[in-house]
């Protein structure tokens, strides 16, 4: 019998590792939880999924199984991407669902992302379900279970809303991870030429890591497109919620430049109105957001938290550095990574040099998220010590939603608390290599001075 462990419950999910913290035991005790929970909001029917993790057959039926015995029904949709199950909530009307998936995790991973009378859940409500497991007063019941295949009405349903002005040569590449069993047959579905590269589930991930945010993994993908007449590349991480992308000449156009495409397009239909970014990205964004006739607004790092924000203002679109991109204009307000993929394509598809459109975006040397390592909890002692006890000399800002992003006139320096590892992820920005390091310094001196014994990153 596994401990029940209260690490697993993170700030936006619950993840754990395969019989350390988490086994079919607690993926029903979990499932009684949320069942539970979805009864006393009035919601009898929950539909649940999984990547295609190796551990995902087992723990999905051991889900399943407790949310009928407090008497919910389930509809299993199999093994599908993340965003199948939020449309499944969507179109089959139940509102509230759970995807077995470990994300972009090692394969010794898996967790559960929860959708709950279409709210994603997150801080307090995860608790919650801990705190219900741990009391452990259940109803009883004796819910349905039937089988649902949602793939062709998902793939229909991007394919009736995105036409492309031409036909387009793209390269995929799905990781290993479980987009890969739809990507493929959706960019043909829209006229694309597809090359693909690991677009077979496997549960190992034999080839890279499914996470699109680490330019390490985009190296096959780039190579592809040198060697290859591909236009562009897409890149999907392992549950197929976020998206990356290369060009033909081998430039990553991170998730905060993607973003001003997007918004340029979403703004032309709905002028005046807030876009969403979290704090890791561009300082570029906010002044291109309000030359295309919107409100920039900047919040906190979390793909729950900015689902939330969504809702609360009604905003048409948002994003995240990590690849999350949340379309409320024609699609429904969750984070998709194929639907993102098809809707740039869809404005690439407009001219004949797709890269030349992405290289000209602007901006400035900038560093990938950089993760400094410290164990569990230090994190955020950290960043509670530098809000107090750190000076940044020639700042113009200091902006505490999401940790200290220290804004200069000439560039921009993170550190947040990540909250779903031990580390402290840092970004930096600036116009030049030497306000670079200048930043960079700063930052430094102020984390040495609080923890002198810590390995930076930088």
């Amino acid at each position: 019998m596994l401990a029940l462990s209260p690490s697993i419950f993170k700030a936006y999910d619950i993840r754990g590792i395969l019989n350390q913290t988490l086994n079919v035991t607690v993926a029903h005790r979990i499932g009684q939880s949320f069942g539970a929970a979805a009864l006393a909001k009035g919601q009898t029917t929950v539909i649940i999924g999984r990547d295609g993790r190796l551990s995902g057959p087992e723990l999905s039926a051991a889900l399943a199984a407790g949310l009928q015995s407090v008497g919910v029904d389930v509809i299993d949709l199999g093994m599908v991407a993340t965003p199948m199950v939020y449309f499944g909530t969507h179109v089959l009307e139940t509102q509230s669902g759970i995807m077995v998936t470990g994300s972009h995790n090692p394969p010794d991973y898996n967790g559960f992302k929860m959708v709950l009378a279409g709210e994603a859940i997150y801080g307090e409500t995860i608790q919650a379900l801990y705190h219900a497991i741990v009391a452990d007063v259940f109803p009883q019941g004796a819910g349905t279970y039937r089988q649902h295949d949602i793939r062709d009405a998902y793939l229909d349903r991007i394919v009736a809303d995105v036409k492309l002005a031409r036909p387009m040569k793209v390269a995929l590449d799905s990781g290993n991870g479980v987009a890969g069993a739809f990507a493929g047959d959706l960019y043909r579905a829209l006229g694309c030429e597809v090359i693909e590269l690991f677009c077979e589930v496997d549960g190992t991930f034999p080839n890279h890591h499914p996470d699109p945010a680490h330019p390490e993994n985009l190296q096959d993908l780039i190579r592809c497109l040198q060697e290859t007449d591909a236009e562009i590349g897409l890149a999907f991480d392992g549950d197929g919620d976020r998206l990356g992308v290369v060009t033909k000449d081998g430039q990553i156009i991170y998730p905060d430049r993607q973003l001003m495409l997007f918004a340029a397009d979403v703004l032309s239909r709905h002028p005046g109105q807030k876009i969403l970014y979290d704090v890791k990205c561009t300082r570029h964004l906010a002044p291109w957001i309000r030359a295309h006739g919107g409100e920039p607004l900047m919040c906190q790092t979390g793909h729950s938290l900015v689902k939330a924000k969504l809702r609360e203002t009604g905003a048409p679109l948002g994003g995240e550095m990590s690849g999350h991109v949340f379309f409320k204009d024609r699609w429904y307000g969750f984070d998709d990574g194929l639907y993102a993929g098809v809707r740039l394509l869809e404005l690439l598809s407009r001219g004949s040099d797709p890269s030349a459109v992405l290289n000209a975006l602007p901006q400035s040397l900038s560093t990938p998220e950089l993760h400094l390592h410290l164990t569990e909890g230090e994190n955020f002692l950290l960043i509670d010590k530098m809000r107090t006890q750190s000076a940044f000399a020639g700042a113009q800002e200091v902006i505490t939603i999401d940790g200290l992003r220290v804004e200069y006139a000439d560039g921009f320096g993170l550190a947040r608390a990540s909250n779903t590892t031990p580390v402290v992820v840092l970004r930096f920005e600036a116009e030049s290599a030497e306000a670079l390091i200048r930043i960079q310094q700063q930052f430094k001196t102020n984390i040495l001075s609080l923890k002198p014994e810590v390995v930076l990153p930088f």
